[in-house]
């Protein structure tokens, strides 16, 4: 071999040893792997970080998995959007970008039927609402619309996310449009178990009922910081926002609870008495021969004497199945009783003064909390049952200036137009504009019944007596003798319990202890009712 051919050997070989090495194959991994990888991460995400969790139990409040585990059947959860993060960039979100983005969205079961939910999860982000926080929950309340199921949010969040500025305060404007859209469709139940700030309010305040813990739950637009600041007025979150302001006062809370077990649980309750949307009827409980369950207790319940009070709750306890009713916003209010139960299997919508308060007057919050209650019942096809022994509106300058007139006017136009089959007892007192909007035969109860106690009129013998005969009273000799005549005349010639009756505005005057009996037929006549309404809009609640 030559030199040269030597060369061009050593060269090639050269050349050879220099070229880098095939890279080797990438390992492909395993399906088994992939899903132990999968499984890995979602443990990760459901249990989440230990230190947030237990500053959560700290607060002496569950996580957001934990309460949907109460309020949900055992298994029955389905999440939705578990992965999702928020996409926001800038004030370093980048640097933290969890799993859930700090809400728990998805469907389960309440006895069988289904539900849609959202859990805040305060653990992070404080819950607050990003633009993929509001889009989990409002992707779910497109499904709840869709399909026709209920809706609950548990809310626990400090409010609008000020890292995302305007993109959180379009996400709660999307939620609440779905709110409306879904209103009357789907009932709406919104449950506070912790802060529920600025814009988050209104979720609350949207929804059909809102549920709220004592302590653990703050409802409201500005906290205590921000009131200081513009008003110089320092207030806890408590006083501010707490269950006493929105259970008592100011008519938010539909129901208070002493801890979250008991609340989840009446969040259970009230669902079973619901329809799924407004195309179904209520779920219905096996007949227990109402038709025919004659009561005596109701003759022992009510005084025949109309100034003596009594416990409406007691007669509301009679007429309904096993006792048992779900009474709501309990503490608003409490002169006017707004419960849903059963008669006969069927659920009812109970509307009911109570004589214990202010002798069962109606006061400017009474018929707001009663006309709402009775709008939701017609919106879901639940029947109406009113029981009446009402002396009339609470008078007063305080009265007239907060508005009286146009609440009273909420009562009467709920009323006015409910179709749902509406059922009207006279217990005793029905006096003056009061009895009108307590659903009469005037403003088209389909039944009305009465008592032997009952007393139909303008005002009272007593109060009528003293404007007729007013001249008359002044120049009598012996004022009290010649009023004691006049006003026994007046209850005899006009305030007799048959005077309605007689005149077609009350069907039967009834014993008392017949009462659940002839609710119970009333409502089975009334079972095919149909009314159609006039084409419209919509019309303008005096609101």
């Amino acid at each position: 071999m030559s030199i040269s051919e030597l060369d061009l050997v050593s060269q090639t070989d050269a050349e050879i040893d220099l070229k880098p090495p095939t890279p080797a194959k990438p390992r492909v991994p395993t399906m088994d792997a992939l899903r132990e990888r999968h499984e890995r991460l979602r443990d990760q995400i459901v249990a989440g970080r230990r230190n947030a969790v237990e500053r959560q139990h700290g607060l002496g409040k569950r996580t957001a998995r934990e309460r949907l585990e109460l309020l949900l059947d055992e298994g029955s959860f389905v999440e939705i959007d578990m992965y999702r993060k928020h996409q926001a960039h800038g004030l370093r979100m980048e640097e933290n970008k969890p799993h859930t983005d700090g809400v728990v969205t998805g469907a389960g079961t309440i006895h069988g039927r289904r539900v849609f939910v959202y859990a805040q999860d305060f653990a992070i982000f404080g819950g607050s609402l990003g633009e993929a926080h509001a889009a989990k929950i409002q992707k779910v309340l497109d499904l709840a619309i869709s399909t026709g199921s209920p809706f609950i949010g548990v809310n626990d969040s400090g409010g609008a996310r000020i890292q995302e500025g305007v993109m959180s305060l379009n996400g709660y404007g999307g939620i609440f449009q779905r709110f409306v859209q879904a209103s009357g469709v789907i009932p709406l139940i919104s449950v506070v178990l912790g802060p529920c700030a600025g814009g988050a309010a209104y979720s609350a305040a949207l929804a059909d009922f809102t549920f709220m813990v004592r302590d653990t739950a703050h409802l409201y637009l500005t906290g205590p910081d921000v009131v200081e600041a513009v008003t110089g007025e320092r207030v806890t979150h408590g006083q501010l926002g707490g269950t006493e302001v929105h259970g008592e006062h100011s008519g938010v809370a539909a129901f208070v609870h002493d801890d979250e077990e008991s609340c989840l649980d009446d969040v259970r309750y009230l669902v079973s008495m619901l329809p799924a949307n407004n195309m179904e009827s209520p779920p219905q409980g096996a007949p227990c021969g109402a038709t025919a369950d004659v009561r005596p207790r109701f003759a022992e319940i009510v005084p025949v004497d109309n100034s003596k009070p009594y416990d409406m709750r007691e007669v509301i306890a009679e007429l309904v199945d096993d006792g048992e009713f779900l009474e709501t916003y309990e503490r608003w209010a409490p002169n006017v009783i707004c419960a849903f139960g059963r008669v006969d299997g069927h659920v009812v919508g109970v509307v009911a003064n109570q004589p214990l308060v202010l002798a069962g007057v109606l006061d400017v919050p009474a018929p707001q909390k009663a006309a709402r209650f009775v709008r939701f019942c017609d919106a879901f096809s639940i029947p109406l049952v009113t029981l009446v022994d009402v002396p009339g509106f609470l008078p007063g300058t305080d009265q007239e200036r907060s508005g009286i007139i146009r609440h009273g006017a909420k009562l009467l136009y709920a009323y006015c137009e409910a179709t749902v089959p509406r059922v009207q007892v006279i217990l005793r007192k029905a006096y003056g504009g009061a009895y009108i909007v307590m659903d009469s035969r005037s403003i088209g109860t389909d039944v009305s019944l009465a008592w032997p106690t009952n007393e139909i009129a303008v005002m009272g013998a007593e109060g009528a007596v003293n404007v007729i005969y007013r001249k008359e009273l002044a120049a009598a000799g012996d004022p009290a003798e010649l009023r004691a005549k006049l006003v026994k005349e007046y209850s005899e010639k006009l305030a007799h319990p048959h005077y309605a009756a007689e005149r077609g505005l009350v069907d039967d005057v009834i014993d008392p202890v017949q009462t659940r009996v002839a609710v119970a037929r009333a409502l089975e006549m009334l079972s095919d009712k149909r009314k159609p309404q006039p084409q419209r809009k919509h019309g303008n609640v005096p609101l």
